[in-house]
C-alpha cells in the first residue's frame, strides 16, 4: 500500500488540530453548501445516482438503524448504505465520532469516511479497498442528495476493525467496537448463506417481505447470547497469567480468591446493586455453597446480553495486558481506567514496577 494516503491523512489531521472548533464548522457547512450544490446540478444533467422508486428501505442490526437503498447510476445497479448508518453501526450512536459526522468535511469521495478513521486502523486498509467499497457514492433520494457506500461495505469494515484487533493495534476504549464488528461479521456471514439457498431454490420469491431482516436479528441475538452461556475457559487461565500463577487446567479446583477476582471484575462492573441482589437470590447452603450460579438470575433479554457484551470486554483487555507483558495490577489499573465503576473516582496516572506490575 503506498504511503501517499497515510501522509495525507495524517496532514489532514495536523492542520484540523490547529483550527478552532468555530473554523472547522465554518469549513464544514461550506463543504456542505458546495455538496448540495453539485447535488442540484448532478439533479439537472441526471448524471448522479438515483434511488429506484420503492427499492429503499432501513436495516435494523444489531440495535442501528441503517438507510439502505437500490441506486441506478452510471455503473448500473448498486446496492448502498448511508454512511451515517454504518457509523452508527460500528461505533455506536453515542460515540464521539458518530455524534460529529453531520459536522464532517464533505465534498471528497475518496476521504476515508469516519468510520475508518482511527489512525490505528490505517496499516490495514488496502489499496484496493480505497478504490472499492470505501469509494463514496452520493446518491440523489427524490430533492436531497445522501452519501452511502456500496453495501459490501460493512463487511469489509469489520474485517478492518478485527485485524487490527488480532494485532493489538487498537487501544482498550475500542475493543467493544471490535466486538460488535465481530457479531455483525458472524450474523452478516450466516444470512448471506440463508440469502443464497433462498436464491438457489427459488424460495426468495414467496418468502415474507422482511423475513430475512427478522432471521438477521435472531442471529445477532443468538451470537451475544453465546457469550452469556458460561464464563469461558481463557477468562480464568488469563488471570493464572497475569498473577503469574501455573495455569493447573480447568478440571482442577481454582484458587479461592479467584472468586473474588471474578465478582470484582464482572458482576460488580454491571451496575450498582446488582452483585448484592444476585447474591440475596443465591443464598449459600449449609455446606457453604451456592446451589447456583449467580449469573443464572440474569434475565435473558437484558441481563444476558450485558453479562456477555463486558465478559467479552474483559477478555479483550486480558489479551491486551498479557500481549504488552503487563500484570496483574497494571492490568486492573486499565480496567478502572476504562470502565470505571459508577461512583469511583478515577485513579491518577502512575508508574508500575514489579512482579505485578
Amino acid at each position: 500500500m503506498s504511503d501517499e494516503p497515510n501522509k495525507a491523512s495524517k496532514g489532514g489531521r495536523a492542520r484540523a488540530a490547529k483550527l478552532t472548533p468555530e473554523k472547522r464548522s465554518e469549513i464544514a457547512r461550506a463543504g456542505a453548501q458546495k455538496r448540495w450544490a453539485q447535488a442540484a446540478q448532478a439533479s439537472a444533467n441526471d448524471a448522479s445516482p438515483r434511488v429506484l422508486e420503492s427499492f429503499k428501505s432501513r436495516l435494523n442490526i444489531a440495535g442501528a438503524m441503517i438507510p439502505c437503498a437500490v441506486v441506478m447510476g452510471p455503473h448500473g445497479v448498486q446496492r448502498v448504505l448511508s454512511e451515517s448508518g454504518i457509523t452508527n453501526a460500528v461505533l455506536g450512536d453515542r460515540s464521539g465520532a458518530s455524534k460529529r459526522l453531520k459536522y464532517a468535511a464533505v465534498g471528497d469521495t475518496d476521504a476515508l469516511p469516519i468510520f475508518v478513521a482511527p489512525r490505528q486502523l490505517e496499516p490495514f486498509i488496502s489499496k484496493e479497498m480505497r478504490d472499492g467499497p470505501l469509494k463514496a457514492i452520493d446518491y440523489l433520494d427524490g430533492s436531497r442528495i445522501v452519501r452511502g457506500y456500496d453495501a459490501s461495505i460493512l463487511t469489509a469494515v469489520c474485517n478492518v476493525w478485527l485485524k487490527a484487533r488480532e494485532a493489538g493495534a487498537l487501544q482498550p476504549q475500542q475493543l467493544e467496537k471490535a466486538m460488535k464488528a465481530e457479531v455483525l461479521m458472524r450474523a452478516l456471514a450466516e444470512t448471506g448463506i440463508v440469502a443464497l439457498v433462498d436464491e438457489a431454490t427459488g424460495y426468495q420469491s414467496v418468502r415474507p417481505q422482511n423475513a430475512l431482516q427478522s432471521y438477521l436479528e435472531l442471529v445477532i441475538q443468538r451470537e451475544l447470547a453465546v457469550w452469556a452461556k458460561k464464563f469461558p475457559d481463557e477468562f480464568y487461565e488469563n488471570i493464572y497469567r497475569l498473577k503469574g500463577w501455573t495455569w493447573p487446567g480447568m478440571n482442577k479446583n481454582r484458587y479461592s480468591v479467584v472468586a473474588n477476582y471474578t465478582t470484582n471484575l464482572i458482576y460488580d462492573q454491571l451496575g450498582p446493586g446488582i452483585t448484592e441482589e444476585l447474591i440475596r437470590k443465591t443464598p449459600k447452603n449449609e455446606k457453604g455453597y451456592r446451589p447456583n450460579r449467580l449469573h443464572q438470575w440474569l434475565s435473558q433479554d437484558i441481563g444476558d446480553p450485558m453479562l456477555a457484551t463486558h465478559m467479552h470486554s474483559i477478555l479483550m483487555f486480558q489479551r491486551l495486558a498479557i500481549a504488552n507483558g503487563y500484570g496483574w495490577k497494571r492490568f486492573l489499573h486499565m480496567v478502572d481506567q476504562v470502565l470505571p465503576r459508577k461512583g469511583n473516582t478515577l485513579e491518577l496516572p502512575l508508574e508500575f514496577t514489579g512482579p505485578e506490575q
